[in-house]
């Protein structure tokens, strides 16, 4: 059972997700703008599902502002899938996309992957390429303190620094880390790992490899 915000300006669309997420356990808040989404809204959910296309303040001007309020798992429901789109998402800070419309099933798929990685029993600790893994709090760090990365970005990571040498397509690394098939959602592992790197990049560690043609890999140590 987890708190979930949902915001988006179509009340159709609400009330659907209210029935389909309550069903599942879930105790459902909604909301009809960006705007509306307040401090208490950030501290009590555990995944905000936002539309982008919403009158006055937009989706992805709610993820900038409130990302620096919660660490939860954030999944914009959007129909603009361009991929600079996209892409402008995630670098904002959401964790994920899905595109209108889609499938019911889909949406509590992802959802319940989010949970499952942020809700994750505890487990050990590991180094790998200059990083510190804690599997039990899903956290990095490096030897000058923490590395400040969205649940999307450390999932990548994590994935990628259990298995050095062996390298992934991006559709392989979607469906590992979200739980569901990644065929259509190349652009999003293009943009965290774009992402991934500048943060590590601050810290003269470079860890992940491109293997053209097919995907990323850690470095082998």
């Amino acid at each position: 059972m987890a708190n979930i915000l949902a915001v988006d300006d179509d009340r159709d669309l609400c009330a659907l997700l209210r029935t389909a997420l309550e069903r599942d356990g879930h105790r459902v808040e909604v909301l009809h703008s960006g705007a509306e989404v307040t401090d208490r809204h950030c501290r009590w959910a555990d995944c905000i599902l936002l539309d982008v296309m919403m009158p006055g303040e937009d989706g992805f001007a709610a993820c900038r502002r409130i990302r620096a309020l919660t660490d939860c798992p954030i999944l914009f429901l959007t129909a603009r899938t361009e991929e600079a789109d996209v892409l402008r998402g995630l670098g904002l800070g959401g964790d994920d996309y899905l595109s209108k419309p889609f499938r019911v099933t889909e949406l509590r798929a992802r959802i319940n992957a989010h949970l499952r990685r942020q809700n994750r029993p505890a487990s050990h600790r590991i180094r790998r390429g200059g990083l510190l893994f804690d599997l039990s709090a899903g956290e990095a760090s490096t030897d000058a303190g923490p590395l400040h990365l969205t649940r999307a970005e450390y999932g990548i990571c994590e994935y990628l620094a259990l298995h050095p040498g062996q390298t992934f397509s991006k559709e392989q690394i979607y469906e590992a880390v979200f739980g569901c098939d990644g065929t259509a959602d190349d652009s999003a592992v293009t943009e965290h790992v774009k992402n991934i790197r500048a943060k590590l990049r601050a810290h003269g560690l470079q860890p992940i490899e491109t293997v053209w043609g097919i995907g990323y890999r850690w470095k082998s140590e």
